[in-house]
C-alpha cells in the first residue's frame, strides 16, 4: 500500500508480542531517518513503545510516531506532554459531532470514560443487527444477513455505511493528531481530524478480496 501510494519503506523490526523493552527496534527505526515511524503495537506494548521514542527524541529530531492501533485510553495513560504529535487513525472519536458527543455522555454516565472505537463500532453493529430483524420479520440468519447488507448505516459510528458481500463492513475512516497540551480544552479532549479517508478508499476493494463468497468474473 505505502509503495503503490509513491512512498517507501526504510525497514521494519518485529518484536515479541509482551516484550517490555522495545529501545533496539526503535533505535533501528530513528537511524533509517524514515519522516513516519509506524507503531504495530498495543496496549501496554504499545504505551511503552511511545514513552521510549519520546525518550529518544525520535518526534523532536523531525520523525512522525504513527500508532496502528490506539485506543483512547492509551492517551490517557501516556497524557498528552508525551503523547502530543502522535498520528492515529481511528473509526470513532467521542467529540467528532454531536451525535458522537451525545451518544458518548450516555456512555460516559454508565461507564465513568469516553467510548473507543471498539465500544461504538459494537453497539453500532448489535443495532444494526436487530434492525435488519425487524425489517425481515424474522431471526432467520440467511434473511437478516440479506437485509443487514441491504440496509446503510447510518447512526453515530458511520454515514453510508454499507456492509459487501464479503461481509466486511465499509465506512469512513478518521486521520487525528493528538492535540499538545495548550490545545486541549479538558479531559479526554486529545484529538484534532487531520484528514477524513473515504470507505472505498479505507478498506481493501472487493477486486483484491481473497473471501470466497465473491464472485468475480
Amino acid at each position: 500500500m505505502i509503495k503503490a501510494l509513491g512512498g517507501q519503506v526504510l525497514g521494519a523490526s518485529r518484536y515479541p508480542v509482551e516484550t517490555s523493552d522495545q529501545s533496539s527496534f526503535l533505535l533501528q527505526a530513528q537511524a533509517s531517518k524514515a519522516k513516519v515511524v509506524g507503531l504495530a503495537g498495543s496496549g501496554t506494548v504499545f504505551v511503552n513503545a511511545v514513552k521510549a521514542a519520546q525518550e529518544f527524541g525520535i518526534q523532536k529530531n523531525g520523525q512522525t510516531l504513527a500508532g496502528l492501533l490506539v485506543w483512547i485510553t492509551d492517551i490517557k495513560s501516556l497524557g498528552l506532554e508525551t503523547a502530543q504529535g502522535l498520528v492515529l487513525t481511528n473509526a470513532f472519536y467521542w467529540d467528532r459531532d454531536d451525535e458522537t458527543r451525545a451518544w458518548s455522555k450516555r456512555f460516559f454516565e454508565r461507564m465513568k470514560r469516553p467510548p473507543h472505537m471498539g465500544d461504538a463500532g459494537d453497539y453500532s453493529s448489535t443495532m444494526h443487527y436487530l434492525r435488519a430483524i425487524e425489517a425481515a420479520g424474522t431471526d432467520d440468519a440467511k434473511a437478516v444477513m440479506a437485509k443487514m447488507r441491504e440496509l446503510p448505516i447510518n447512526d453515530f459510528f458511520a454515514k453510508n455505511g454499507r456492509i459487501r458481500e464479503d461481509g466486511r463492513m465499509v465506512h469512513d475512516m478518521y486521520v487525528y493528531e493528538v492535540k499538545k497540551p495548550s490545545e486541549s480544552k479538558g479531559e479526554w479532549d486529545y484529538y484534532k481530524l487531520r484528514a477524513v479517508i473515504p470507505g472505498d478508499e479505507a478498506f481493501r476493494s472487493l477486486k483484491d478480496s481473497s473471501c470466497p463468497l465473491v464472485k468475480k468474473g
